[in-house]
């Protein structure tokens, strides 16, 4: 499927298991590399869901990965604390209808500045939501191996879960929004 041009307004639509409206982000397709398709959040961009409606305060850059569908990386610019955000999702990708879209899993990876580092968040959640939706157990052993794969791949900022790959997708961000 062909990728939207470079600035193009999109909404990345995540959902749950059983087909529910999870969130939503308001958002601009940067381009691609080899790690995947980047998008980026500009600051007052919003995040959605049922419940909750967020206003960014700072600029984030979102990756798809090319040839998995298992998770999709977010990387915070500064000062945020939490600076990567892995969601350990499901059939992320691009929708029949040409917008991202994902299964959100539950599971995250996290790599916050301050002294949390690096962990494995919303285990509980998953723990409920397994028995709820009834995850088969080929997607609970296959997302729980890519869960602690993340984590140690984060851990030794792997590209990418770099500062240099997230630094060039973020520039690439600031000048699309200054070109816009």
């Amino acid at each position: 499927m062909p990728r939207p041009a470079i600035g193009t307004p999109l909404v990345f639509r995540w959902r749950k298991w059983d087909g529910s409206p999870h969130w939503e982000h308001e958002c601009v397709y940067l381009g691609s590399d080899h790690w995947g398709d980047w998008l980026g959040q500009r600051t007052g961009s919003r995040s959605f869901r049922p419940g909750r409606d967020l206003v960014l305060d700072i600029p984030s850059v979102m990756m798809i990965p090319a040839g998995r569908q298992d998770y999709v990386l977010t990387v915070n610019a500064s000062p945020a604390a939490t600076r990567v955000y892995i969601d350990v999702s499901w059939a992320a990708g691009w929708g029949e209808d040409g917008l991202p879209t994902a299964i959100d899993m539950d599971l995250d990876v996290v790599r916050r500045t301050d002294e949390r580092g690096v962990y494995i968040d919303d285990e509980d959640e998953w723990e409920v939501h397994r028995v709820r939706y009834g995850y088969p157990s080929r997607v609970i052993e296959a997302l729980e191996a890519t869960a602690h794969d993340l984590e140690r791949r984060v851990r030794a900022l792997e590209a990418p879960f770099d500062e240099a790959t997230a630094e060039h997708w973020l520039a690439r961000l600031a000048t699309v929004d200054s070109e816009a």
